[in-house]
């Protein structure tokens, strides 16, 4: 309840009262009210024979391995993340998905087909929940529960409960177990408690690693088995092939007609986000335009008073579809936060699609970053504006070679390749 409290604090100084209400309203009806749907039971008890047949039809389909993916993380959300990823990539590889919906997010009333392979599905709707899982249970093929490290939904005993029932778990630990990766000032005791557990149970559970930091823990506390280094990757085609019609919005086409160079960013703005070294560049590089894409994740960017730097521009979100459209038109593209435990396991998703972009990259100084030709490394202020400087006047005519690294870095890190390397660790033990 504490978390749940300092929640609704942080919305209340970043959104204001009203938005907050919205918000928490929001919550409520997906995670409470959605769950006692007295409509939704009735739907499916009345047309159960129906439902479970539609299943049936599902489960004799192509596939090797059924994956059910258990986390508070919607399909249908702007930023199209690692989970959407990972399982569609996985759906492409004999793996039958049944994806958790948000009904914050998705309008599922039981389940829906996204492709071969992959479905949505309404887990709040305990009588469709039910029936999917009576109809999994008779299928004589390995069994999975995917669960991100960060999520404080699906609970513990749950977890035990599909072991016990035959399942096996795979735990993708994301990120530094930290309370500010989900905007709570204590780590939930039901994220704690899956943490520790799925880190000792190596004979039912297969952990996936997103970065080194991360796989040095769980090596300190199990043996090197049933673990794999998955980082995150890029659809290298949404960033490539793009329409060349696509119109940009006033807002962001009024910035690029100034013909400065854009100096870009895009993703979460919290607390991990250094606006020191933002407010630094602002003031000793003028001529620049800043543009930051993205959502206010917690209170840090309001404190930091960014807007009443000029050549700031922060613009929100852009949905998926269209991101790369702005994307592309930065000159080049930076990371820049603070270096603490958050970031030092952090591998960004944004850092493979700025490769994809075939746009110069600059960060600070990330375990995850320094890993790449392709990244230009800053180990402080001063040396992250020089860097920019040296980016700013690159071209292909002059630096051929660097924008063939870009590419090739790319291509070597595919969501494709990415889902492959957990796919190769579930066979051995198929």
């Amino acid at each position: 309840m504490g978390n749940k409290i300092n929640k609704i604090k942080l919305l209340l100084k970043k959104d204001g009262l009203g938005l907050t209400i919205k918000k928490v309203y929001r919550y409520i009806k997906a995670e409470y009210i959605s769950k006692i749907n007295v409509f939704s039971f009735i739907y499916v008890k009345l047309n159960n024979k129906k439902i479970r047949s539609e299943i049936d039809d599902i489960l004799k389909g192509d596939f090797e391995r059924i994956i059910i993916w258990r986390s508070s993380f919607g399909w249908n959300v702007p930023l199209f993340q690692r989970p959407q990823h990972i399982e569609t990539q996985l759906s492409n590889k004999k793996c039958l998905i049944f994806y958790e919906i948000t009904t914050v997010t998705d309008k599922v009333r039981t389940y829906k087909k996204v492709k071969d392979n992959l479905y949505l599905v309404n887990f709040n709707n305990r009588a469709i929940k039910k029936l999917i899982e009576e109809e999994i249970n008779k299928i004589k093929k390995p069994k999975y529960i995917q669960f991100y490290s960060t999520d404080a939904t699906v609970s513990l005993a749950e977890l035990k409960q599909y072991i016990t029932d035959g399942y096996k778990v795979i735990y993708e630990y994301i990120d530094d177990i930290s309370p500010l990766l989900i905007g709570a000032k204590e780590l939930p005791v039901n994220v704690k408690d899956k943490y520790e557990y799925m880190l000792q149970d190596t004979e039912n559970v297969f952990v996936v690693v997103t970065a080194d930091e991360l796989k040095k823990d769980v090596l300190s506390k199990r043996k090197n088995e049933k673990i794999v280094f998955s980082c995150n990757g890029v659809d290298y085609k949404h960033f490539t092939e793009l329409d060349a019609n696509y119109k940009l919005d006033d807002e962001f086409a009024k910035i690029i007609e100034q013909g400065k160079p854009i100096i870009g960013y895009y993703g979460a703005l919290a607390t991990w986000f250094d606006y020191d070294l933002v407010k630094k560049l602002s003031k000793e590089r003028p001529d620049y335009n800043i543009v930051l894409l993205g959502i206010k994740y917690d209170g840090a960017y309001d404190e930091a008073r960014l807007e009443e730097y000029k050549n700031i521009y922060f613009l929100g979100s852009r949905e998926y579809n269209v991101l790369p459209y702005y994307a592309k038109e930065f000159t080049i593209c930076t990371i820049p936060f603070l270096i603490n435990s958050i970031t030092n396991a952090t591998s960004p998703v944004k850092l493979f699609e700025y490769m994809a972009l075939d746009k110069p990259i600059v960060t600070t100084a990330m375990p995850e970053c320094k890993k790449y030709e392709s990244v230009m490394i800053a180990n402080n202020h001063d040396e992250f504006i020089e860097l920019v400087d040296k980016a700013v006047k690159m071209n292909r005519e002059d630096n051929n070679d660097y924008y063939e690294i870009l590419k090739k870095e790319a291509l070597e890190n595919t969501w494709d390749a990415k889902a492959n390397a957990i796919v190769e660790l579930l066979k051995q033990y198929e």
